[in-house]
């Protein structure tokens, strides 16, 4: 998919590079960088979806966790 696909899905478009930034950062930090797109671009169309889930999932899983904390910090 291309860049701008992922742009046309973000709320504020702009902040595209901010979220890039914030999951390399998180998987990193749980030890999952090597599953990041932007560091392995080769083709995973063989790969099964539940692979893929578990590849992926906790990076996701973290941000999120993480972007909840940071909006309840602001709230209270």
């Amino acid at each position: 998919m291309s860049k701008n696909y992922r742009k046309s899905r973000l709320l504020q478009p702009a902040a595209y590079d901010a979220m890039t930034k914030f999951k390399l950062e998180v998987a990193s930090e749980i030890g999952y960088l090597q599953f990041c797109k932007e560091n392995n671009d080769h083709y995973k169309g063989d790969v099964t979806a539940r692979q893929n889930g578990l590849e992926g999932g906790p990076i996701g899983g973290e941000m999120v966790k993480r972007m909840i904390a940071s909006a309840e910090a602001k709230m209270g």
